[in-house]
């Protein structure tokens, strides 16, 4: 039997106080956040005792304090064996290293080995770079560690700037320096590069003008309208690559291949429950309120076997309406309005008073929200919001205009989103699900030639292909109807199974509820596994007589395991780990 993995987060609590208390983000604790959505079990590690009680086989870095002593602490484990991982941190060991650094506050296109992940062939978008060069002579670290990849600055055929990342061997173990702060560009990517209070960019081809008074959740997108878009056969400009989804597919492929390296597996909760590999979603925005509307969706909905979530705005439909809609098993949710032109306004005080007229007038509990119009203001104020009034999920982070559909935020996976600095980085417990477009084939939006390439993305990281029509679309444009129709017969055609935002919320809560232990021989116990649920397990390359009936997650072959397959030999043994949110 192989030997599970144990995978550490250090996480220095004095340089975290001191951004904090001058108001600087520490984006680095979200690595907690791609750890646990991935499923991989984890330790949050503060202090030397808890370095030396644990022992880690690999440690990634959030933040490290620059005392000598931190640094000696942190080199002592690569020395004894350890593997350590850094994004674009541990400035104090460049120069022991025989490294200098250099600052690039400017996009950077990543590009890296074939690693067999969803990621493979795309450059990779980062929001700059702190890259170390060798600097001293023969016997430094520097000029045996190994470079790999490489960073070019501007775009994906910019000059090369350096490498991605270094490898250095030092005494039995390794250090593994990325140039990229890829927690914090993830972070950036899904949330912008700080707090909506302004229009953004237009598009210089006329096909996405942000700039037309109205705060947006896409004024703060990080992508490029040039570098970052590409067009359909038909014209159709897009954002076409989640950016965000590949970094964290990196991110997690890393760990199991260092794991690998040292003969270890890594377990992990799988994205889907058992024979899902991907999930698409429908939603609405029921807008002008027409019940006509809504009896003419709930049609092409039940022809085509599919339920959606149905977010409400003010006055809502006729309670004639609503029976049907839960009849029939759809979701209920709230269409918060905060846009001026219709008396909207952008406060607490409103968010809970529509919220109380939605759930009096729909009798439903409410578990979901989208704003009316992406309509978006400040960083985390919505999800406060959200968490006060008890609404679990928030599809609002997409786009607003033709232009800018696909992955604006790059990323189609759901995600608990961080606080700001104020409220020391914390996760907000509602889970962002974005969409990618909204009422295809409508006179002035985009056509059906963005669906192949959508589901297509989507499908390589295992997300969620949100699509958002409106009702009133589907009633008065019969090319929206058909294209509802169209875009449910293409997802299911490739495999995907329709759920709504309130499943998907529940879903991710209970598998992070899961938890993964050992019992007395060493065999992997599940605790608060959730119906369909499956643990996965890495397959270390030496050990391919275990890879039968494996599928590939992060780049490796891994494979189901059941308390069947430890009886027969075929599961790794595993350290006593549990699983964190």
């Amino acid at each position: 039997m192989t030997n599970i993995a144990k995978i550490g987060i250090w996480l220095d609590p004095d340089p975290s106080e001191r951004r904090w208390r001058y108001g600087q983000n520490v984006f680095e604790l979200y690595l907690e956040e791609v750890l646990a959505h991935a499923g991989l079990p984890f330790q949050r590690l503060e202090s030397q005792e808890s370095l030396q009680a644990f022992k880690p086989d690999v440690l990634l870095v959030a933040l490290s304090d620059e005392r000598d002593s931190s640094i000696q602490q942190l080199q002592d484990y690569v020395r004894k064996g350890g593997t350590l991982i850094s994004y674009a941190g541990l400035n104090r060991m460049a120069g022991s290293l025989g490294c200098t650094e250099t600052v690039s506050k400017e996009a950077v296109y990543a590009e890296l080995p074939t690693t067999g992940t969803a990621a493979d062939g795309y450059p990779l978008r980062a929001l700059g770079a702190k890259s170390w060069h060798a600097s001293a002579g023969a016997d430094s670290a520097a000029a045996n560690a190994k470079a790999v990849g490489s960073l070019r600055s501007g775009s994906a055929d910019g000059p090369v700037t350096g490498a991605a990342y270094l490898e250095f061997a030092l005494g039995e173990g390794k250090l593994i320096r990325w140039n990229v702060n890829i927690p914090e560009t993830i972070v950036m990517l899904q949330q912008g590069g700080g707090p909506v209070y302004e229009d953004g960019i237009p598009a210089p081809d006329g096909s996405g003008n942000l700039d037309e008074g109205i705060l947006k959740a896409d004024d703060r997108c990080e992508l490029d309208w040039t570098l970052d878009r590409r067009t359909t056969s038909t014209g159709m400009a897009y954002y076409a690559v989640p950016y965000a989804d590949l970094w964290r597919e990196l991110l997690i492929e890393q760990i199991i291949r260092e794991a690998a390296d040292r003969g270890l597996a890594v377990p992990f909760i799988d994205y889907w429950p058992d024979g899902i590999e991907q999930v698409a979603m429908i939603s609405h925005d029921s807008d002008l309120n027409i019940d006509e509307s809504a009896l003419v969706t709930l049609d092409v909905l039940k022809e085509s076997g599919v339920t959606s979530t149905w977010c409400m705005i003010e006055p809502g439909y006729s309670s004639e309406v609503y029976d049907r809609v839960k009849a029939e098993g759809h979701e209920l949710a709230f269409h918060y309005n905060a846009l001026e032109k219709e008396n909207g306004v952008w406060s607490k005080e409103e968010f809970d008073r529509q919220l109380a007229f939605i759930q009096s007038t729909t009798g439903e509990e409410i578990v979901s929200n989208k704003n009316h119009y992406t309509r978006y203001e400040g960083w985390g104020e919505l999800f406060e919001w959200c968490e006060a009034a008890g609404i679990e999920s928030d599809q609002t982070r997409g786009p607003s205009k033709k232009g800018n559909i696909g992955f604006p935020f790059g990323t189609c996976h759901p995600y608990y989103p961080v606080a700001w600095a104020d409220e020391r980085n914390r996760r907000y417990a509602v889970l962002e699900i974005g969409f990618l477009t909204q009422d295809l084939e409508h006179s002035s939006l985009a056509d059906l030639s963005v669906v192949a390439p959508f589901l297509e993305q989507v499908g390589r990281v295992r997300g969620v292909a949100h699509f958002l029509f409106h009702q009133t679309h589907i009633l008065q444009q019969p090319k929206v109807r058909d294209a509802i129709r169209e875009v449910i017969r293409l997802a299911k055609e490739q495999g995907f199974v329709f759920w709504t935002g309130k499943q998907i919320a529940r879903w991710e809560q209970s598998r992070r509820a899961a938890r993964i232990g050992t019992d007395s021989m060493g065999r992997p116990v599940l605790e608060q596994l959730p119906a369909g649920g499956v643990l996965r397990i890495s397959v270390p390359r030496q050990d391919g007589r275990q890879a039968q009936g494996a599928v590939k997650r992060f780049g490796f072959p891994c494979v189901k395991w059941t308390p069947e397959s430890a009886r027969t030999d075929q599961a790794p043994a595993a350290a006593c780990v549990k699983t964190k949110r």
